[in-house]
């Protein structure tokens, strides 16, 4: 009799359970922590093409432990009310183990959005945010939403618009939603961030040689063969910045149409230009392609990086897995079945709530920056430069004297009087999140009895941070 695959929604309850296992959490209070707090479900009409279109929404709250509740919102036509529970839970982990200080949240829509042209999204979305803006299920102070699979900057600057328009005296309103465009109360960095936090959460794996050896490898990331799972957003930047920040080599791309795989390596930048023109990887020049992409998971690599939809390394393929380290860059990739058989192979996961968390830190950044009403870096950046240019003019002084025999090397001053503008902050206020999540992470793992693995390690650490503070509420 065939085994029985857990659903997504089962699949993060029974992670959680692994973890709660080893803790000492009461009853009620592991109770209060695992189940959703709410979900909302709006069906509403647009007029489109002369006649009245229904859609289905969801946005689900899981978690108010901490406010506002954050997490992004998806449009696909397999969104369910599970898989938007399910996320949610995932959010309030999330935000838990990076400490940005929100609960969890995740909305909805089941639309296909290359059905309709820009004029006709435009109206569902702002119908859609309306519904759940009356709600205050958009709100800066209670709800506040961000991009995720198919949607972007230019749906979350409708929705602000829409929110500002029905909250006149609001002067937070544009805070009531993260992902925005520059120009529209965003942030530097947004459209990167969590490709860019799964690069710097593999630079901190491969910081610590004892974790990586876990993982049967050795050295850094150059020249690490890594295949991709979805050249979205995430699966891009993370591929684009691994290749050619840290000299890893891609050699496999999968998408909708097939795979693409080279054992040199394929040229990120190139590979998405022709995916945009085409719609497709067949007929990339200089490298293979294959129709089945699916197997493509399934082929040697030192990094398999999973960036697209939950579900697809399951029962079915797990076995076949070759990969020794597998980067969850998308929300619940690998499926409850699936991560029992690889961590019985001795593959490390490194799991979604922290892999792919880059996204929410650089958000928390945005909702902060909408709050101050000021940019990163406006107040400060030319006083370090006046600060550094005092050191430099010294040192040059110094330099001058050829009894010394030293000079400044070429291009220092440059770099040295550059101040940091808000870019650099928000990479480096990431960089820094990475770092200590995983450091927190890798404390469980490797000092408390019975943690195998990153991913139990990791809902250890939420887990226990949500508990704190509902103790503190007086829970």
């Amino acid at each position: 009799m065939a085994v029985q695959e857990p659903g997504f929604r089962d699949s993060v309850d029974l992670m959680f359970d692994r973890a709660v296992r080893l803790m000492d959490l009461s009853p009620g209070l592991e109770q209060k922590i695992r189940v959703c707090n709410s979900t909302y479900t709006v069906r509403f009409g647009v007029r489109l093409r002369g006649k009245i279109e229904t859609f289905t929404g969801y946005r689900s709250v899981h978690s108010e432990h901490m406010e506002p509740v954050k997490g992004g919102i998806r449009y696909a036509l397999a969104v369910t009310q599970d898989e938007v529970e399910a996320l949610a839970a995932l959010m309030t982990y999330k935000c838990a183990l990076v400490e940005a200080p929100f609960g969890g949240s995740k909305g909805g829509l089941c639309i296909d959005p290359r059905a309709w042209d820009e004029q006709e999204l435009e109206s569902i979305t702002r119908r859609f945010a309306y519904e759940l803006i009356k709600r205050d299920l958009i709100h800066p102070a209670q709800n506040v939403p961000a991009p995720d699979m198919g949607t972007g900057e230019r749906e979350m600057a409708w929705i602000a618009d829409q929110y500002a328009r029905m909250n006149t005296t609001d002067i937070n309103a544009r805070a009531c939603v993260t992902g925005k465009p520059p120009h529209a109360g965003g942030i530097q960095g947004r459209v990167e961030a969590t490709g860019r936090g799964v690069q710097f959460a593999l630079r901190e794996v491969f910081r610590h040689p004892e974790d990586v050896a876990r993982a049967h490898l050795s050295g850094g990331l150059d020249g690490k063969r890594v295949i991709v799972q979805g050249l979205g957003n995430v699966g891009y930047h993370a591929a684009k910045f691994l290749s050619e920040e840290d000299g890893a080599l891609i050699t496999g791309i999968i998408e909708r149409d097939g795979a693409l795989v080279s054992d040199a390596g394929l040229e990120v930048e190139a590979v998405k230009h022709h995916l945009a023109a085409t719609g497709g990887l067949h007929g990339f020049p200089g490298a293979t392609w294959l129709p089945d992409g699916a197997k493509v998971l399934e082929a040697p690599c030192d990094i398999l990086i999973p960036a697209a939809l939950e579900g697809v390394i399951h029962l079915g393929n797990a076995a076949r897995i070759q990969a020794p380290l597998i980067i969850e860059a998308a929300n619940g990739p690998i499926t409850f079945g699936a991560d029992e058989i690889l961590r019985q192979k001795g593959t490390v996961i490194v799991p979604d709530l922290y892999a792919n968390a880059g996204g929410v830190t650089v958000s928390y950044f945005e909702w902060v920056k909408n709050l101050s009403h000021i940019r990163f870096g406006r107040m400060q950046r030319r006083a370090e430069e006046a600060r550094s240019r005092l050191l430099v003019e010294e040192l040059e002084r110094l330099s001058a004297d050829k009894n010394l025999g030293w000079a400044l090397a070429p291009g220092f001053k440059e770099q040295f009087l550059t101040g940091s503008d808000e870019l650099v902050l928000v990479r480096s206020g990431l960089d820094d999140t990475m770092r200590i999540a995983y450091q927190a992470m890798r404390e469980v793992w490797h000092g408390r009895t019975g943690v195998e693995d990153l991913r139990v390690a990791a809902y250890i650490v939420a887990i226990d941070r949500v508990a704190k503070t509902y103790r503190s509420k007086g829970l």
